[in-house]
C-alpha cells in the first residue's frame, strides 16, 4: 500500500506541464488486448486437464499443467470490482438477510446502506456508523470484514468511491475539497445522530469535515470520530512511504505516475493515476512475499489443497482489484498530507477556509493504531488528541493493537476480538446524553 494509497491534487493536472506518462495507458490496454488470446487457451487447457474424464487430471502432470494455466490466467488478468458477498448476518441470535442498496450518489460516490431485514423490532435502537473507506487504489469491498463484524450491532453505510476511469470529462474535476465537500453532505444526508469511521487515508478528509462543521456550528456533526491507522501527522515515526513523498516531491509523481485514461473508457481523457501503476507499487513492497504466494498456490493446487487455494483466491481476487484515482485528488493529497503536512501545521485549508482542528468541541474522538504497522507509523494517528486541543481528555480514547500491521487494524481476528468491542463501547459512551453535554458545556 505504497503512495498510490492516498491520493489528491493542488490543481488541474496538463495545464503548463507535459504529462509524461500519457501513452503508458494506451501501451497497458494493448499489452492486455494481446494476452486475450493466451488467457483463452490458458483458461480451456487448464479445464482440459481438470476434468475427471481425462485420464491425465489424476496425474502429476496433468496438475501441474492446469495449475501452470491457472497460475498465468490469474496473473496477467485484469480484475473487476469484487463483490461484497454480505448477504446475511446475525442480529441478536437470529440470522437476518441483508440487503445493499445508494441511498445517495454523486460521481465519484455511492452511498450504501448494509439493510437488515430485521423479523422484530429491536429493544433499542442500535448505533447508526458510516464507514468512511479508502479512495486509494482499492475498492470499498476492501472493508467488507470491516462492515461484516459492525453489522450485528450497529446500522452501517459505506463510502463506496467510483473509479475515476469509469467518470466521464463531463463530471468535472475530483479533488481533495470535492472529497471534504463530500463527506459534508453525507453527513446532512445521515441526518445526525451517526458515528463515522475513517480507516487509513480518509481520517485526513474526515477530521477536516469535522472541523468544518464545528466552526459552522453544525447541527449534523457526527456523535464520534474513530480514525483507524490514518496520516494525520506522517511527521511522526515516518515510513518508507512518507519518506518517498518527502524526497521524490510533488512535481516528481505529477510528471511520473499520472497519464490519460484511454478510449473507450468512459473517463476518456481523464487525467489519473491508474491502477496498474499503483498495483505494480503495492506488488514490489513485498515482492519476495507474492512471488512465495503464487508458489504456494501452484503447489496447492498440484497436491489438491482446496481450502488453501480458495483462501488464495480470495485474498488476490480482492488485492489485484484496483481502480483509477482522479489526478487531482491523488496529487493534493501528497503535497497536502506527505510533502507539506499542512494538517498538523495548522495551515490546511478547504477552498480558502482555514481547517482549525480546535474547533471541535462536541465530537467524541477515538484513534487507533497496529504496533506493526509499515505505512502508517505509530503516532502518526494518535497526534490528532493533540491537534484536537479543545476536547476534553473524557472524549478521547487511544488504542494500540499488538501484533498487527495496516490491514489488521481494520480487518482479521484481532479486529472482531479486540479492536471492534472497544470501537462499540466508545461509541455508546460517547452517544450518552451527559456525555455530549458535558462536552458542550
Amino acid at each position: 500500500m505504497p503512495i498510490g494509497e492516498f491520493g489528491g491534487a493542488p490543481g488541474p493536472v496538463g495545464e503548463g506541464n507535459v504529462v509524461l506518462t500519457t501513452p503508458l495507458y494506451w501501451m497497458y490496454e494493448i499489452s492486455q488486448a494481446a494476452l486475450n488470446p493466451g488467457r483463452a487457451v490458458a483458461d480451456a487447457t487448464r479445464l482440459l486437464f481438470s476434468n475427471p474424464l481425462n485420464p491425465l487430471a489424476q496425474t502429476e502432470f496433468g496438475k501441474s499443467v492446469a495449475a501452470a494455466c491457472e497460475l498465468f490466467e490469474r496473473t496477467t488478468r485484469r480484475y473487476g470490482k469484487p463483490e461484497w458477498g454480505l448477504n446475511d448476518t446475525e442480529v441478536g441470535g437470529m440470522r437476518v438477510p441483508v440487503t445493499i442498496h445508494s441511498v445517495w450518489e454523486k460521481p465519484f460516490c455511492r452511498l450504501l446502506y448494509f439493510e437488515r431485514q430485521l423479523t422484530r423490532p429491536l429493544r433499542a435502537p442500535q448505533p447508526r456508523v458510516l464507514l468512511v473507506a479508502p479512495m486509494s487504489g482499492h475498492y470499498a469491498t476492501l472493508l467488507r470484514g470491516t462492515a461484516e463484524a459492525f453489522l450485528p450491532d450497529h446500522e452501517v453505510y459505506v463510502t463506496d468511491w467510483a473509479d475515476a476511469r469509469m467518470v466521464p470529462m463531463t463530471a468535472g474535476r475530483f479533488d481533495l475539497d470535492d472529497y471534504i465537500d463530500y463527506i459534508v453532505e453525507i453527513l446532512h444526508v445521515l441526518g445526525g445522530n451517526v458515528h463515522v469511521v475513517a480507516v487509513c487515508q480518509p481520517s485526513v478528509p474526515v477530521i477536516a469535515a469535522a472541523a468544518l462543521m464545528e466552526a459552522e456550528s453544525d447541527p449534523f456533526v457526527p456523535l464520534s470520530m474513530t480514525l483507524m491507522g490514518g496520516p494525520i501527522d506522517t511527521r511522526s515515526n515516518p515510513t518508507s512511504v512518507n519518506k518517498l513523498a518527502a524526497e521524490r516531491g510533488i512535481d516528481w509523481f505529477r510528471n511520473n505516475v499520472i497519464t490519460r485514461v484511454p478510449f473507450p473508457h468512459p473517463g476518456f481523457m481523464r487525467d489519473v493515476y491508474p491502477g496498474f501503476l499503483q498495483l505494480n507499487g503495492f506488488v514490489s513492497m513485498n515482492l519476495d512475499r507474492h512471488i512465495d504466494a503464487h508458489k504456494n498456490l501452484f503447489r496447492h493446487l498440484v497436491q489438491g489443497d482446496g481450502d488453501s487455494v480458495q483462501k488464495h483466491r480470495e485474498f488476490y481476487d480482492e488485492y489485484l482489484a484496483v481502480m483509477d484515482l482522479s489526478a487531482e485528488y491523488y496529487l493534493q493529497t501528497v503535497e497536502t498530507v506527505f510533502v507539506k503536512h499542512l494538517l498538523p501545521k495548522g495551515e490546511m485549508t478547504h477552498r480558502g477556509n482555514p481547517v482549525d482542528l480546535t474547533k471541535i468541541e462536541r465530537i467524541a474522538l477515538m484513534t487507533v493504531e497496529g504496533e506493526k504497522d509499515d505505512i502508517s507509523g505509530i503516532g502518526q494517528t494518535k497526534a490528532a488528541h493533540d491537534l484536537c486541543s479543545s476536547l476534553s481528555a473524557d472524549r478521547k480514547v487511544h488504542y494500540e493493537q499488538k501484533g498487527v500491521g495496516h490491514y489488521g487494524v481494520f480487518n482479521g481476528s484481532r479486529f472482531r476480538s479486540e479492536i471492534m468491542p472497544r470501537i462499540g463501547d466508545f461509541m455508546r459512551s460517547a452517544a450518552q446524553p451527559s456525555t455530549r453535554q458535558a462536552a458542550s458545556g
